[in-house]
């Protein structure tokens, strides 16, 4: 316990990051739709959307997960005191989830740039958005 609230720092910082990628890509995924016919474009922003992903948004998702379940074993007490963990867990879920369609998005839209509207990548930019609300609000006010 002694190292607890250093790995909680380490835990914040990788998640600022892994939440930086979160927000991040689906614009660069906006621009990429509305410029599909633009093949030089197209070909610099998918470097962008790569390296995006590879190297802030894998690394800081990992940091996170490791960080946060290190702490879990750490002070496995907290699971009792109230349900908000288990909703922030819940949310963690979907959180990953949202972060690997990230990653098939991407993947699609090298053979498919037309894929899905612009519209729709607006919307779907607002998903991490909440969960992060959530899980804030579950971290800091524990309201279960």
């Amino acid at each position: 316990m002694a190292y607890y609230h250093w790995i909680l720092a380490f835990h914040v910082m990788s998640f600022v990051s892994w939440m930086a990628m979160l927000f991040y890509l689906p614009r660069l995924f906006i621009y990429h739709r509305e410029n599909a016919d633009t093949k030089a474009f197209t070909d610099i922003v998918e470097v962008q959307e790569y390296k995006l992903f590879k190297y802030i948004g894998v690394p800081a998702m990992w940091a996170t997960v490791i960080s946060g379940g290190t702490m879990l074993y750490l002070n496995t007490g907290i699971f009792s005191s109230g349900g908000w963990m288990h909703a922030k867990l819940l949310a963690l879920v979907f959180l990953l989830a949202y972060h690997f369609s990230l990653n098939a998005i991407r993947n699609t839209m090298l053979t498919n740039p037309h894929y899905k509207s612009s519209k729709w990548f607006r919307f779907y930019n607002e998903v991490p958005t909440l969960l992060m609300i959530f899980i804030v609000i579950m971290v800091v006010v524990k309201p279960f």
